[in-house]
């Protein structure tokens, strides 16, 4: 007998408010369903926290990753030797099979696994049945998430309702089914499995016959899920409708941005739409509003490059340039900047291209490139402002970069971000976009490059057995004029990917930044200003201390933080042009 309701349980754990509980009650009131379903939908709840209170309330054990089939065909003989069609299957919401290990069992996995119909059923199917490997007495049921049973009905091949599938389907018709339970929870579903592998992407790609969902987690795409073209159109709607996109327009690239609540937590949703030969392709940013900026020490940023950046926060004038390819983390490093600056003595204005962390006692402003607000009408707006430090998400034209130089030298400390492959390489890039060199050495306080390289997993790292490969371009590094021999000093801690339930069995978790960082002395101010070589900058540099990504990633390999493969696959084919 069950003795306290899913609300209070949930309530007593932690996991949901009184509130969200009266909010679930009204929303049910009009919808219908189980209050945990509506809880989940209303974002109050993630389906991984409600399943396991539903588990604990109902005395049901949930379905366990060892206990999934090996093979798909397990799931269609079971159900055809006993009788019972996907259809009525579907309508329990339950998937059944012969469980692989010994005592042989039936596993009957289910959202409802307590439901008379779906025991009875199964019961008088397995008598009638009379098959050897399946015993009464061995019917094992099991609560499965919907993502589990998704997967296995996909195993199952299972067709969707007709007005749920095609391409030719109306405007009004695809606005009703976006607003339908089965879009809605689809997508609420897919929202939740990206938070739980800490993805920062989702891309959705429509093929002919199907569609797949691929995350990327740690900077990697992986396949979440293959799923039947039909549902695709109504998915995309969906997404589209929650990101204030046009659903009628499916020929033009479109962006859209949307705040939503999933699983107690808001998140900010970033979408992309890019017309393709099967359909529109969508690519989605989850940002976490409550996630906190991590610190740079703890992100890598150490020995030489932090001495350099930390040495040019000093100043109160100058333009700090950070560096690198979309996804290399150089917003968070400006953000975490910030912060650090904010000491509430100066004024901060930043001008973005998204506003991505909302933060305190700053003046953000987000550019509408639509109506002519870029970031060159932007800068100049916020100096008439008086500000003390100003950061420009990024300089993409030479107005915009001639502002920011000017506006150092007018006494503004000013950060932004500039798309090079090297931090030394901005000089290069600075002239192509139309500044002096004179301008350039006197208006910029350091250069600084950086990547993000996946973190080996602490759990099932284990000692590399060729360690060989870096020893050996550390030692070049050395004979390049590499300044490293300090941070060699220590016994050294080569370390390779294993694999664990903890990093999903890719021998990796979370990510560490590699950085390189130039500070702007009289010595690079001169060698900028007469238009010297990248190769006579690079070695001006290299008096000062001066080391290239690659070498902040060899080093922080042989302390075991990551492995060589992994630096080589981020940073190792730019090696010759970065110290070139």
């Amino acid at each position: 007998m069950i003795e306290k309701r899913i609300g209070e349980l949930l309530i007593a754990r932690g996991l949901v408010t009184a509130r969200d509980i009266d909010q679930a009650i009204t929303a049910q009131s009009e919808i219908g369903g189980y209050i945990g379903e509506t809880l989940i939908k209303i974002g109050a709840v993630s389906e991984d926290d409600l399943v396991g209170v539903l588990a604990d309330q109902m005395g049901v054990d949930l379905l366990k990753p060892e206990e999934l089939p090996e093979a798909t065909e397990q799931i269609t003989e079971t159900a055809r030797t006993l009788g019972l069609t996907s259809r009525w299957l579907n309508a329990q919401s339950a998937v059944l099979w012969t469980a692989n290990h010994e005592p042989r069992s039936l596993i009957v996995a289910s959202l409802h696994p307590l439901q008379p119909e779906l025991r009875e059923t199964v019961d008088a199917a397995v008598l009638q049945a009379a098959d050897p490997d399946i015993k009464p007495e061995a019917i094992a049921y099991r609560l499965a998430t919907r993502v589990q049973l998704e997967q296995l009905q996909s195993a199952m091949g299972i067709d969707e309702p007709a007005d749920f599938a095609g391409d030719d389907v109306s405007m009004q018709r695809l606005k009703e089914m976006a607003q339908e339970a089965p879009v809605i929870d689809f997508v609420n579903r897919l929202f939740e499995a990206s938070l739980k592998r800490n993805a920062s992407d989702i891309h959705i790609e429509p093929y002919e016959h199907a569609f797949e969902v691929r995350l990327r987690v740690d900077g990697i795409l992986t396949t979440l899920a293959t799923h039947p073209r039909g549902k695709f159109n109504a998915i995309a709607s969906r997404i589209k409708l929650l990101s204030g996109m046009d659903i009628a327009e499916q020929r033009l690239p479109q962006d859209g941005r949307q705040s939503v609540r999933l699983g107690g937590e808001n998140l900010d949703l970033r979408v992309s739409s890019l017309p393709g030969t099967w359909g529109e392709s969508l690519v989605l940013r989850l940002l976490r509003k409550e996630k906190s900026l991590p610190d740079l020490v703890g992100l890598g940023l150490s020995g030489q490059p932090a001495r350099a950046l930390n040495a040019a926060r000093q100043f109160q004038n100058g333009v700090i340039l950070v560096t690198g390819p979309t996804g290399s983390g150089k917003s968070t490093t400006l953000y975490r900047m910030l912060e650090d600056l904010n000491d509430g003595l100066r004024k901060i204005i930043t001008v973005e291209d998204p506003v991505e962390y909302n933060m305190a006692n700053i003046t953000q402003v987000q550019i509408r490139a639509d109506i002519g607000y870029t970031f060159a009408r932007g800068l100049r707006a916020i100096l008439r402002h008086d500000p003390d430090i100003v950061m420009v998400g990024e300089i993409r034209d030479g107005e915009t970069a001639e502002i920011a130089a000017r506006a150092a030298l007018t006494g503004h400390l000013v950060l932004s971000t500039l798309h090079t492959n090297s931090a030394l390489g901005a000089i290069e890039r600075l002239m192509d976009l139309g500044l002096e060199p004179f301008l350039i050495a006197s208006s910029v306080r350091a250069f600084a490059a950086q990547r993000l390289v996946r973190r080996l997993c602490t759990h099932c790292s284990k000692p590399s057995e060729n360690s060989s490969l870096g020893q050996q371009l550390l030692a070049e590094a050395v004979q390049n004029g590499a300044d490293i021999a300090s941070a060699m000093s220590d016994a050294p801690n080569w370390r390779s990917p294993h694999g664990c339930p903890m990093c999903n069995q890719t021998g990796y978790l979370d990510r560490l930044g590699l950085y390189e960082a130039a500070l702007v002395d009289a010595e690079l101010q001169q060698a900028i200003t007469r238009r010297a070589t990248m190769s006579e900058i690079v070695d001006t540099a290299r008096r000062k201390g001066f080391q290239t990504l690659m070498e902040d990633g060899l080093l922080k390999a042989r302390r075991g933080l990551t492995s060589v493969e992994e630096v080589m696959r981020v940073v190792g084919a730019r090696t010759e042009e970065a110290v070139a």
